[in-house]
């Protein structure tokens, strides 16, 4: 046998002819992710205003961990120079005051730019089939944007974070059982002190962030592997040429790059004006009450959370010893109608009728702060669902019964009228608006398998309605 020479081993390290990208290629698939996910990945050519913001979340995610490192060098996580810190940031930290504002605006323009991104989720059915596990992962990042911005409001440690930290955590000590082991546990103390803001810290800082990097990859490989929704809600992929392209796609780059670096430059605009001429926007996104150290022993006259999470503290607010009583009285309502329609079947009407004894029970002994909890987390939770609990032919409100478009809006008004009330002084007027307010939010959801069949829906083309320009 022949002797076989072995190559040189210093070989292996040159830049072969192809070039860089080529010795890149060879060991980390750079051309095959590009394609995959940009210059092959085919969109919907008719995407409209509404899919701005999908990347625009991206570039906002990118400023707060940028923004957030280089405040983490200088701030303190320490309850007694907290505080100190952020204003010598402030005042003494070069452009630390730009920084400051860019997370802060930051925070403020993540939520706005959610919200709007799942409205248009609700607009044109993106969580629909085959895109359940998109919407599932999109509701999971809502979840831990909450947390981030939960666990960050209190670092500051003023008063306004101080006291509503305070609020919020003690909510949790209204879960029987579990409940005052659960708070002293999230505090680590037995009340809002430096343990507390070490353990919001790391979680605000290391556990969270991790976790949303991970979700929102999770979220763009699976939004790729099924493609992406359109405002006719139309399967491109239905509709192939004799490449395998979608007829009624194009390239995501360079397309919709350049789309989308229009609305980058709208936003960057809208931002850089909040951000240099009212980056506290008259108290929404910086408290007033936050520019004054945490002092356990007075309490502010009116404890607040920040604008983002005021629908939910509006129906948590909102849920009284008389609210439970309301709902006792729509879930007795509830049960009697399915208890018609399980007249047949003794067994599930007998379960049916000890669960709905038991649940009436708990809500006339169990005290009402704790179904407030549970009314606030079942408002986000019930968007987890929403792909199955929509039964409407068709997906996009395109193609709906107008009166579908009216109820979408009503459930918008509603979330801003929630949040209007969220942040306002309590008033009688006020309770019961956002009582009926909250009904409305969950009436929407919860009654979307009934309503969403009802009505005439106009045909669905065939292929998508595109107007060039």
């Amino acid at each position: 046998m022949a002797d076989q020479t072995l190559p040189d081993p210093g070989v292996l390290a040159e830049t072969p002819r192809g070039g860089l990208r080529q010795w890149i290629d060879d060991r980390f698939p750079f051309s095959a992710l590009w394609a995959a996910h940009l210059s092959e990945y085919y969109a919907p050519k008719n995407l409209n205003f509404w899919y701005y913001f999908g990347s625009l979340a991206i570039v906002v995610l990118a400023i707060q961990i940028i923004s957030g490192i280089f405040l983490v060098m200088h701030y303190k996580p320490d309850a007694a120079l907290a505080f100190g810190s952020v204003e010598y940031i402030m005042r003494d930290v070069s452009w630390g005051w730009l920084i400051r504002y860019i997370h802060s605006t930051g925070a403020s323009a993540f939520f706005v730019i959610i919200y709007m991104h799942m409205f248009r989720g609700l607009l044109y059915g993106s969580y629909r089939k085959p895109r359940e596990l998109v919407w599932i992962f999109g509701c999971l990042i809502f979840l831990c944007l909450m947390g981030e911005a939960f666990f960050g409001y209190l670092l500051p440690w003023g008063q306004m974070s101080f006291w509503g930290a305070q609020v919020i955590v003690n909510l949790f000590s209204a879960i029987p059982f579990i409940g005052p082991d659960l708070s002293l546990w999230i505090r680590g103390d037995y009340v809002v002190s430096d343990a507390t803001l070490n353990r919001f810290f790391a979680f605000h800082v290391i556990a969270i962030p991790l976790l949303l990097i991970g979700l929102v990859g999770a979220h763009i490989i699976a939004l790729h592997q099924v493609g992406s929704n359109n405002p006719d809600g139309i399967e491109i992929k239905a509709n192939k040429d004799a490449r395998g392209n979608p007829r009624d796609g194009i390239p995501f780059h360079p397309y919709f790059t350049v789309h989308d670096l229009f609305g980058l430059s709208a936003f960057l605009t809208i931002f850089s004006a909040v951000l240099f001429f009212a980056p506290t926007f008259g108290g929404y996104f910086l408290e007033h009450n936050n520019f004054i150290p945490a002092d356990p022993l007075k309490t502010p006259p009116h404890i607040a959370p920040v604008w983002y999470f005021t629908p939910f503290y509006s129906m948590l607010r909102a849920t009284t010893t008389t609210s439970v009583h309301l709902w006792m009285a729509v879930l007795a309502a509830a049960a009697l109608w399915g208890a018609w329609r399980l007249r047949r079947s003794p067994l599930r009407l007998a379960a049916l009728a000890a669960g709905m004894a038991f649940l009436l029970w708990a809500m006339a002994t169990v005290d009402a702060k704790f179904w407030g909890v549970l009314v606030m987390g079942g408002a986000v939770i019930s968007l987890f669902f929403l792909p199955w609990l929509d039964h409407s032919p068709v997906k996009s409100i395109r193609y709906r019964p107008k009166w579908h478009f009216s109820l979408l809006i009503l459930f918008a008004l509603d979330f801003i009228v929630l949040g209007y009330f969220g942040i306002s002084e309590p008033s009688p007027v006020g309770y019961w608006i956002s009582v009926t307010c909250t009904f409305i939010y969950f009436g929407f959801l919860w009654l979307m398998p009934w309503w969403s069949r009802l009505g005439v829906c106009r045909a669905v083309p065939e292929r998508l309605v595109y107007h060039p320009h």
